[in-house]
């Protein structure tokens, strides 16, 4: 498995991996995720631009998942992680995230976060297996707490969600 950075022309099969992996949560009665649309573009580019935003590869050097991320208080936190159904359950998901682990410790930070649905067996119970921990709701840090705070004003809190740690 090959892990680079996105390159400019490849925003497009993003948003494509993103509906692919959405389509999961139909099955778990979470359709309003499944429609949910993908990063736009613009945004896409500007974690691109700021080397935050990576694909993992086929074979032919074409992208099957994405993950991007941005610094949050003094951690790297993960936007999204989105796995295309295809390429599911060979480790791309977890070989993004130990990159995005590798880059976290050169640039000095303390590690990833990021936030979940805790009742989705490859979301929270995915991340434990891979040494994430749930970060109580009072050891918040201010800037995750604005993430869940957004993500709440986005209808996200309709099913449990949790922000989780990995040093």
């Amino acid at each position: 498995m090959r892990i680079r950075p996105v390159l400019p022309g490849e925003l497009g099969a993003l948003q494509e991996i993103e509906r692919a992996a959405g389509e999961v949560f139909r099955g778990v009665g979470m359709a309003e995720i499944a429609d949910d649309e993908p990063f736009p573009p613009a945004v896409l580019e500007a974690y691109r631009r700021a080397g935050r935003a990576w694909v993992g590869c086929d074979r032919a050097d074409r992208p099957v998942a994405y993950l991007v991320a941005e610094p949050v208080d003094g951690w790297l936190h993960v936007e999204q992680v989105s796995v295309h159904p295809d390429a599911a359950r060979r480790g791309v998901g977890r070989a993004l995230l130990a990159y995005a682990g590798e880059r976290a410790r050169e640039e000095g930070l303390s590690g990833l976060t990021l936030t979940t649905f805790t009742q989705v067996p490859w979301n929270a119970p995915y991340y434990e297996r891979l040494g994430f921990r749930v970060v109580p709701e009072n050891r918040l840090t201010p800037g995750l707490r604005a993430i869940r705070a957004r993500e709440a004003e986005l209808g996200l809190d309709r099913w449990p969600r949790v922000c989780m740690r990995r040093p």
